[in-house]
């Protein structure tokens, strides 16, 4: 057997859900009865796969951030994938709060992920970090479902995706 076979590992969201989840939370905080009459906000940049959450007080805060996080879970959105951010206090006592997607293997995680997969003890396995994804080649394809498996069991902080399998 000459040729190697490979498969990629990458992570990140589906946009266009986290766009429905984002426009669900906005109907849905427009309808609920605890927030009429103020002035909460829900944005998504899809450039900077970011979304802004703006609410007068605290307690309010609690409930949009509860409101979106459902919303996106419930549209499979990756819950690892997604990094809150620290609530920011403006004026009167309004808050802000970013909620960050991760798109793309961080280098730091990319360089964890190589590491275990070397330290696993896999023959003649060897991955390449290849801008924000990695790739994982074997002569073996048994090998590569035993990282696949060994991958999916590890810690990594990030909700990992295997695709482009090539046998």
């Amino acid at each position: 057997m000459a040729a190697n076979c490979s498969f990629d590992v990458s992570t990140g969201a589906d946009l266009q859900e986290v766009d429905n989840a984002v426009n669900q939370a906005i109907k849905e905080i427009t309808g609920r009865y605890d927030f009429k009459g103020t002035h909460c906000t829900i944005e998504f940049d899809r450039a900077k796969a970011t979304i802004s959450l703006l609410a007068d007080d605290e307690l309010r805060m609690e409930a949009l951030l509860d409101v979106v996080q459902l919303r996106l879970i419930k549209r499979g959105v990756p819950g690892k994938n997604l990094k809150v951010g620290d609530p920011i206090v403006g004026t009167m006592q309004s808050v802000r709060r970013v909620l960050t997607l991760t798109q793309g293997i961080p280098t730091d995680i990319a360089k964890k992920i190589q590491k275990a997969i070397k330290d696993g003890g896999f023959k003649k396995v060897q991955s390449t970090i290849q801008g924000d994804e990695l790739r994982v080649t074997s002569p073996s394809r048994d090998e590569l479902q035993a990282v696949m498996a060994f991958l999916r069991v590890e810690p990594f902080d990030i909700e990992l995706k295997f695709g482009n399998y090539r046998g």
